[in-house]
C-alpha cells in the first residue's frame, strides 16, 4: 500500500538564533575579586518571565526555528526579543495568545547597521546595539509577568544572572537555562559584555538570543542577551537597557512611561503644571490688554506648527479602555489634515475616506477629535483665547516654559460636536464650552506639549486631552515638529473612559494620491453610550 505524506525519514532542519561577535579587540578589565554567588535565585523563579520562541514549518522537511523572549510589561502582553530573532521566526501565537503586531528597532537601513553573522542563520544587516524587537499579543499571558529594569550604571565585576532557552540538542525539550556571570565592560559598539561560568561544561548555545541578563541583587533586568564571543570564550553580549528604553518610548510611548518613569520624554499622560488659569475680570468696554512679546512668539510658533502638519500622512494607532485597566480595543488608521480637518483611511489597504474614526465595539466609549491639529490653530490665531505665561518648570531635568490659556462660553473659542450612537438611532449636538489648558515649550519656544480641558454640562463630563510633540528628522529635509501622542479621557457615570493614540510612519502626502476633503464640524468629539441620551 502507498500513501501520500511526509516520510518518517525526512530531515529535520533546526534553525536557532545567536549572533556571534569577533574576539573583543580591547582589553576589558575584570575584577578578579568577584566571585559567583551560590545563593542565586533558581531558574524556576523566572519561568513566568522568560519564555521560548518557537516556529515550526512542515514541508518536505520539518523546519524549526528557536529563540528566547521575555515579558516586557507587568501583565505580559508584550514579548521582547532580538531583531534577528523576530526576522527569522514569525510565530502566529505565543502560549495560546495571538500575535497582533511586531515592532522592529533596527534594520538594514538603520544608522550604524553592519553585517552580522549567526550560527546556522543567514547573515543580516542591522545595528547590533539596537538588536531588539517586540511582539504584541492580543491579550496578556496568564501566570506570566515582567520584571523591573535596572537603569543605573553597571560596575565592573557586578554579579548577574543570565536566563535563556538554549537549544541543547535536537531531541531534548528546551528548558530554561540559568547561568551566573559578572559584568566585564562595554564594547566599542555599545554592547554589554559579561563573563559567565561555564565550569560545569554548559555554554550558551543558539536559541538563547532574546534572553535576559539580570542583576543578581536587585533582580532587575540589565540587558537583552543577543550574542556570544566568536572565539569560544565564555563571554556573552547584551543590548543595554538604554536602547530598550528608547525603542519602547518610540513604538509604545504610553507603556514606556510606566516601565521607565525616569525617561527623558514628556509623559503622554502628564498632568498640567498648574491649577486652572482664570484671568482677572475686566470692564467690558476696556480695550483688550496688549499681549507680551513671549505670548506673541508663542502664537507664531503655534501657527507654524499647525501649518507644518498640513502636508504629511501618518499612521494613528488608537486604543480604548477605562479606569486603570488594559486596553480593550485597538485599531489603526491612516490620518492626514485636509482643509483644516483630519481625514482617515483604514489600514492596511482601505479605499474609503472616513470623516471620523468608527466607534469601537464597546458599550460606552469616546472617540477623540482633532486636538493634535486644532489646538495649535486656536493658540495661534484665536485672540479671544486669554494666554498667561506662568513660571518655568523642570521636567526630566529640562527647563520648560509654561503658558496657560482660558476662554469662557461667551468667548466661543472651544466648540465641540458630540455624537451619541445608540445603534438604532444617532443623536448629535454642537455646543460651546468653557475651556482651559497649558502649552509647554522648550527654551526656543518650540511646542512640546498641549493640553485642553472642556467644561461639559451633560452626562459626559471633565473631558480632557493631552498632546505631545517631537522632532521628525528625515534625510534631506529640515527637522519638523510632529504629534507623537494624544491622550483623551472623559467621565461618564463616575467612571473614566479613555482613548489613547500615537502617531508613526510619517510621510509627505504630496507624493501620494490625496484624500478628498469634505465639510466637517471642528472639534468633534463622539460618545457612545447605552440607554441614555445626552442632556
Amino acid at each position: 500500500m502507498r500513501t501520500k505524506g511526509i516520510s518518517i525519514a525526512s530531515a529535520i532542519l533546526i534553525l536557532t538564533f545567536f549572533a556571534v561577535i569577533p574576539s573583543v579587540a580591547q582589553n576589558l578589565s575584570l575584577n578578579e575579586s568577584s566571585t559567583f554567588d551560590p545563593t542565586a535565585p533558581r531558574a524556576a523563579d523566572f519561568d513566568a518571565v522568560v519564555l521560548p520562541i518557537t516556529e515550526v514549518k512542515v514541508g518536505m522537511d520539518i523546519e524549526a526555528k528557536f529563540g528566547t523572549g521575555f515579558c516586557l510589561d507587568p501583565s505580559c502582553r508584550f514579548i521582547a526579543t532580538n531583531y534577528h530573532v523576530a526576522m527569522l521566526a514569525h510565530p502566529k501565537k505565543m502560549n495560546g495568545q495571538v500575535v497582533v503586531h511586531r515592532y522592529l528597532a533596527t534594520g538594514p537601513d538603520d544608522y550604524g547597521a553592519t553585517l552580522n553573522e549567526g550560527f546556522a542563520t543567514p547573515t543580516m544587516k542591522y545595528n547590533s546595539n539596537r538588536d531588539l524587537a517586540i511582539f504584541e499579543l492580543r491579550g496578556p499571558l496568564p501566570r506570566h509577568h515582567g520584571l523591573p529594569f535596572y537603569t543605573n550604571a553597571l560596575r565592573i565585576g557586578q554579579a548577574v544572572e543570565i536566563y535563556s532557552y538554549s537549544k541543547e540538542s535536537p531531541i531534548h525539550a528546551r528548558k530554561l537555562l540559568q547561568m551566573q556571570g559578572i559584568f566585564r565592560g562595554q564594547t566599542s559598539s555599545g554592547l554589554l559584555a559579561f563573563d559567565y561560568d561555564a565550569s560545569d561544561g554548559r555554554v550558551l548555545r543558539p536559541g538563547a538570543s532574546g534572553g535576559i541578563v539580570v542583576d543578581r541583587k536587585s533582580r532587575q533586568i540589565v540587558g537583552v542577551l543577543n550574542a556570544i564571543e566568536r572565539s569560544g570564550k565564555a563571554i556573552a553580549f547584551a543590548v543595554p537597557i538604554e536602547s530598550l528604553e528608547e525603542f519602547v518610548g518610540r513604538v509604545q510611548p504610553f507603556l514606556a512611561q510606566s516601565l521607565f518613569p525616569s525617561s527623558q520624554r514628556i509623559s503622554p499622560i502628564s498632568a498640567d503644571a498648574y491649577a486652572k488659569f482664570v484671568p482677572a475680570p475686566t470692564i467690558s468696554l476696556q480695550r483688550r490688554p496688549t499681549e507680551t512679546g513671549e505670548v506673541r512668539i508663542l502664537r507664531a510658533k503655534a501657527q507654524a506648527l499647525a501649518d507644518n502638519m498640513r502636508d504629511f500622512i501618518a499612521v494613528q494607532t488608537l486604543a480604548w479602555g477605562s479606569e486603570q485597566k488594559e486596553p480593550l480595543v485597538e485599531s489603526q488608521y491612516e490620518v492626514q489634515v485636509l482643509g483644516g480637518y483630519q481625514r482617515f483611511r483604514e489600514l492596511p489597504d482601505g479605499k474609503k475616506e472616513l470623516q471620523n474614526v468608527p466607534f469601537p465595539p464597546l458599550t460606552n466609549s469616546m472617540v477623540p477629535g482633532g486636538e493634535w491639529s486644532e489646538l495649535p490653530v486656536k493658540v495661534g490665531t484665536d485672540l479671544n483665547l486669554k494666554i498667561n505665561q506662568a513660571a518655568d518648570v523642570i521636567v526630566n531635568g529640562q527647563s520648560l516654559k509654561v503658558f496657560q490659556y482660558w476662554a469662557s462660553v461667551e468667548d466661543a473659542v472651544c466648540t465641540f460636536k458630540s455624537v451619541n450612537d445608540f445603534a438604532v438611532f444617532v443623536v448629535s449636538k454642537t455646543s460651546i464650552a468653557a475651556c482651559y489648558g497649558e502649552v509647554w515649550t522648550d527654551e526656543d519656544m518650540n511646542i512640546l506639549r498641549m493640553s485642553e480641558h472642556l467644561e461639559l454640562l451633560g452626562k459626559w463630563r471633565n473631558l480632557q486631552a493631552v498632546v505631545t510633540y517631537g522632532w521628525l528628522n528625515k534625510a534631506d529635509e529640515a527637522p519638523r515638529l510632529v504629534p507623537l501622542t494624544i491622550a483623551t479621557q472623559a467621565e461618564y457615570k463616575k467612571k473614566i473612559y479613555w482613548c489613547r493614540g500615537q502617531f508613526t510612519d510619517y510621510r509627505v502626502f504630496t507624493a501620494r494620491a490625496r484624500l478628498v476633503a469634505s465639510v466637517a464640524a471642528t472639534g468633534e468629539r463622539r460618545f457612545a453610550e447605552q440607554g441614555d441620551q445626552p442632556r
